[in-house]
């Protein structure tokens, strides 16, 4: 946790993955040392967890990713979450693992789905908890992306209490990742539809200790860096969104841990902006996006 973190937010530190040029470069130059500091940096800004990510070189160099995850671990005593859809990958990074270096801790397996439920093949021979994406179900045997809070909140309900009840597993070691989407283009609802899901996961008796998490860095992609009122547009957006939902449950973000993140005065313009914006939809909601920069 962040000094800088006004909210009880728990941090995953997203920085060790290629998406990020800085860190690609890293990777593509095998500079291991740059890449410890780079965990060590997201260490002391208070990361909790660490996510590993090393993109499509996980599938075919596999004595590179034990490598990666033996670094950081020889620097830092954070646990690591494995930010694989792969159940090869994922033993691989199972197996390098070593929890003594994390005082103890599991790692986390980022992520599963209903579809993609032969991860939990793993669990037995590993320990470990798990990252539950709750933006597609099973249908009739296909997957199916959820559009309302209710296919959100199903989802994650039928899926987390499976994995409570045919693995065992305690619901404090479950994150729900709920997904959250660019405002820029969203006229059916879907950021309505995750904050109201949130609300439906926070007052659901029986996910009483699940965790709820996401990544905010979609939010407010292709929108302008600063709001009418002169505030960054993007980060604020962030606050905003954590505002309204941290209070049911939402307590942690996949993101960079040195950001800091703090709840935003309701006369805010930014939180006025997303509260309206989140009543409209179809073109409406379109219209709503342009006061967030237009005055």
């Amino acid at each position: 946790m962040t000094a800088a973190n006004d909210f009880a937010l728990r941090i995953i530190g997203e920085r060790i993955n290629p998406g990020f040029k800085s860190t690609r470069a890293l990777f593509d130059t095998e500079d291991i040392p740059g890449i410890q500091a780079l965990a060590v940096k997201q260490a002391e800004a208070g990361a909790a967890y660490q996510n590993v990510n090393i993109g499509a070189r996980a599938m075919t160099d596999p004595e590179f990713m034990t490598k990666i995850i033996t670094a950081i671990q020889d620097v830092v005593g954070t646990p690591l979450s494995f930010d694989f859809p792969s159940r090869k990958v994922q033993e691989i990074c199972l197996a390098a693992y070593r929890p003594e270096r994390a005082g103890g801790a599991l790692p986390i397996v980022n992520s599963i789905t209903e579809h993609r439920w032969d991860l939990m093949e793993l669990y037995g021979k590993y320990r470990f908890k798990v990252i539950l994406m709750a933006s597609e179900r099973m249908e009739d045997g296909v997957a199916r992306g959820n559009k309302t809070a209710e296919q959100i909140h199903g989802t994650a309900r039928r899926a987390a209490l499976r994995l409570k009840s045919e693995y065992g597993l305690a619901l404090e070691d479950i994150f729900i990742d709920m997904s959250v989407s660019a405002i820029i283009a969203d006229t059916e609802g879907l950021n309505r539809a995750t904050v109201d899901a949130i609300r439906l996961i926070g007052a659901d008796p029986e996910l009483k200790g699940v965790h709820m998490m996401g990544g905010l860095s979609n939010i407010g992609q292709q929108l302008p860096p600063k709001a009418a009122d002169g505030s960054d547009l993007k980060h604020c957006l962030e606050n905003a969104f954590l505002t309204l939902t941290v209070p049911h449950g939402f307590d942690t973000v996949l993101g960079t841990p040195w950001r800091g993140y703090a709840p935003l005065p309701e006369e805010h313009h930014v939180m006025q902006a997303y509260r309206n914006f989140l009543e409209q939809s179809g073109s409406n909601a379109l219209r709503a996006v342009r006061k967030f920069y237009k005055a």
